[in-house]
């Protein structure tokens, strides 16, 4: 079988590499052709537009930044939908606006070719690694039929409702992600301030309630002043502004989200939109004058 994937980027790029690895041939396209180059030394065949890659094959997979690129890459001119045959399947990955997921999905409709919104939660090391937790929304019978695909990116596949209800879980996801990085940053601040090794703090909080997967990923690199990309804080503000806008739109208030919000754009300001999120705790140390870090 062979899978089209569009869209190479930090997480597309090893996602598409371990659909290879296990044993998948595909075709990939990308505006940048450096990662098209390097799938293509590991077997890869070179889409040359999304239409050309929905052509060639029957499961087309998308890895976008956000909904204006995937309504491109999907409903426009040269799009996925324009060479999709009949009973084809899209699997969108990105992360985008739930409204446009539903949309993507009528207008797939209408053409017989199946869709699911499928985003995921792990950042580049479980891209990597092949376990990323997947949030899928659209129809039972097709996510099986996608399943093992899935299963080779993801260690976790849930099917959380129909098309949009990925997405909705996803925006769900990412609003406890940004908080718990928030509080995490408040308290190390704290412990740092008040003469306690933030490394011990760590050790001695996360086997309790406290503990979380998003502890055991960024506290290591606050600790080592990594703040090199996993997940851009110009992703999460991305994100966070379509929870809001769906928040709004459905009648519910995020005053918690809204003000992590505001914390994001302000590292944004201050020329840090390509950091990972973790550097968050860069916002808590410069009011508190400290800085956390592991001890010599």
């Amino acid at each position: 079988m062979k899978i089209g994937f569009i869209g190479l980027g930090i997480m597309g790029k090893p996602m598409a590499k371990n659909l290879m690895k296990a044993g998948y041939s595909l075709i990939v396209y990308d505006i940048n052709k450096e990662p098209v180059k390097e799938l293509m030394s590991l077997g890869a065949e070179e889409g040359f537009s999304p239409k050309d890659v929905a052509e060639r094959t029957d499961i087309i997979i998308t890895m976008l930044p956000d909904s204006p690129q995937v309504k491109d890459v999907i409903l426009g001119e040269n799009g996925v939908l324009e060479g999709a045959r009949r009973g084809a399947i899209i699997i969108d990955m990105s992360s985008i606006a739930p409204a446009v997921s539903k949309e993507v999905a009528i207008k797939a409709e209408e053409k017989g070719v199946e869709f699911l919104d499928a985003p995921v939660s792990g950042g580049e090391p479980k891209a990597i690694d092949g376990t990323l937790a997947i949030m899928v929304g659209g129809k039972k019978e097709v996510l099986d039929r996608c399943y093992d695909i899935l299963n080779k990116m993801g260690s976790s596949i849930t099917l959380c409702g129909e098309a949009g209800a990925g997405n909705i879980t996803k925006l769900a996801n990412q609003i406890i992600v940004a908080l718990n990085i928030a509080a995490m940053s408040e308290a190390l601040v704290l412990g740092t301030k008040a003469g306690v090794d933030p490394e011990i703090i760590y050790k001695a909080i996360r086997g309790g309630l406290a503990g979380s997967t998003v502890l055991d990923a960024k506290v290591p690199k606050v600790l080592a002043r990594d703040f090199s990309p996993g997940f851009k804080i110009d992703f999460h503000i991305k994100d966070l502004k379509n929870a809001i806008s769906t928040a709004h739109e459905v009648g519910v208030p995020l005053p918690l989200t809204s003000q992590i919000m505001e914390i994001l754009q302000a590292l944004k300001v201050d020329g840090k939109g390509l950091s990972d999120h973790s550097a968050v705790i860069q916002f808590y140390e410069e009011l508190a004058k400290v800085e956390v870090k592991r001890k010599e």
